[in-house]
């Protein structure tokens, strides 16, 4: 990307913090920011201690938007104590308000940055902000898909994917680098070199990613897209024992009326092929989905089917969101909006029977052994860690509660007996 308008902001003297809001694929971006920034002399502290704040935000929905303005404007009151001397606000947020932004609060921000498109982006220059034995790996930018509801096309731009040999040349620096568990992201993966290739590519670039690994030892999927899984890539990822049988694949919904609303392009039916096929291709898979309710038009026959398919399938992680009513999307103008209230109820229920479910599927790990990646220790003295097995992604899933009887480092793999299990989270003893 062009460092232009951050060169012309930031004087060589002057530290730089950022504070990443949003996703993983977010995260990435800041870290793309500051390593070009560190490449270029910038010394780079963290943001309490900076004397340039950045702001990386995010402008998905609603809730993410609050947390955004939340965020600058403490930065702001920061600025104010004399505690920062510049902000610059960046990232999606800023892409799709910047307008408004600037006219709100172009007295208190320096600078105003939108998102970074793919080509012009130095994957090698990062600088990681996440532990050292686990990172993020992202190999394409905005959507294939145009989900009516969603607004990451419009602020992302067309679907683009990185080169192949781009993609495995990262991928062998973090291997090299001794990184345990690389988290391949994008907002659909599954699409991964459709623009680039006329064809999906991840089962390829998957395979040779789990054949060369040396010391990735965790390779894992995110952001799969239902109507783009192929037989190929359940393959690959049953074949490779470094592979996670981990499946992130947000359904949204299973009503068809809803899914056709939404534009999802698949059906009920062929949902539930996709997940009996994806059971059992890959024995004892953790399916990981996510779900809207309250899309206009959804009643309380849409919602029910949802509930019923939920208890049908018992996935072992689930997540739900109200629908957000976002502007320069289709949905934004559809009829039968449903109220917040409604939202809200439906999205508790779910959650409701999810959690009796996840209490289900936790108490079928109690007796078994898992291997486990221990992320930071808890009370190390007395040899209690936090660690997730490879059915947990890191910030978003559950933990397993380690005890050791020997001392244990960040990134190291260990075999634990699951003892004791809540909804979300195992407690075992390394053997």
């Amino acid at each position: 990307m062009s460092f232009n308008i951050y060169k012309n902001t930031i004087k060589q003297n002057e530290s730089v913090g950022i504070i990443n809001l949003g996703c993983a694929r977010n995260l990435v971006d800041g870290q793309t920011i500051l390593g070009g920034l560190q490449k270029r002399g910038y010394k780079i502290v963290e943001a309490e201690k900076a004397d340039v704040v950045i702001v990386n935000t995010c402008g998905f929905i609603n809730d993410a938007k609050q947390e955004s303005i939340d965020t600058i404007l403490a930065v702001i009151d920061l600025k104010k104590q004399g505690k920062v001397k510049k902000i610059i606000v960046a990232g999606c947020l800023t892409e799709r308000y910047k307008t408004e932004l600037v006219e709100e609060f172009k007295n208190e921000v320096d600078s105003f940055v939108g998102v970074q498109q793919l080509n012009e982006t130095n994957f090698f220059d990062q600088m990681s902000l996440t532990p050292s034995h686990f990172a993020y790996l992202k190999i394409c930018e905005s959507c294939y898909n145009l989900c009516n509801f969603c607004i990451i096309p419009k602020i992302k731009g067309k679907f683009s994917s990185r080169t192949k040999e781009d993609v495995l040349k990262e991928f062998k620096s973090l291997d090299y680098r001794g990184v345990k568990e690389v988290n391949v992201i994008g907002q659909d993966i599954t699409a991964y070199g459709m623009d680039l290739y006329g064809k999906k590519e991840l089962a390829n670039l998957l395979d040779e990613m789990a054949r060369s690994a040396c010391n990735v030892k965790w390779i894992r999927l995110l952001y799969t897209f239902p109507s783009h899984i192929s037989d190929e890539l359940l393959d690959v990822i049953a074949k490779y024992s470094n592979v996670c049988k981990y499946i992130d694949i947000p359904l949204q919904h299973v009503s068809d009326k809803i899914i056709k609303a939404m534009n999802r392009k698949i059906t009920r039916i062929e949902t539930e092929d996709l997940i009996r096929k994806i059971r059992n291709k890959i024995p004892g898979v953790g399916i990981r989905t996510a779900f809207i309710v309250g899309l206009p038009g959804e009643t309380e026959k849409e919602f029910n089917e949802l509930c019923d398919f939920v208890k049908e399938f018992k996935f072992e992680r689930l997540g739900v969101f109200a629908y957000s009513q976002e502007e320069g999307t289709i949905a934004y103008d559809m009829p039968e909006q449903v109220s917040e209230k409604i939202k809200n109820q439906r999205l508790d229920k779910l959650m409701a029977i999810q959690q009796e479910i996840s209490k289900e599927v936790m108490q079928r790990f109690v007796g078994q052994t898992l291997e486990v990646l221990i992320d930071e220790p808890q009370d190390a003295d007395n040899g209690f860690y936090i660690g997730r097995s490879q059915y947990d992604a890191p910030d978003v899933d559950g933990n397993v509660n380690v005890y050791s009887e020997q001392e244990l480092k960040c990134g190291d793999i260990v075999k634990v007996k699951i003892t004791d299990a809540t909804e979300y989270d195992l407690a075992g003893e390394v053997i």
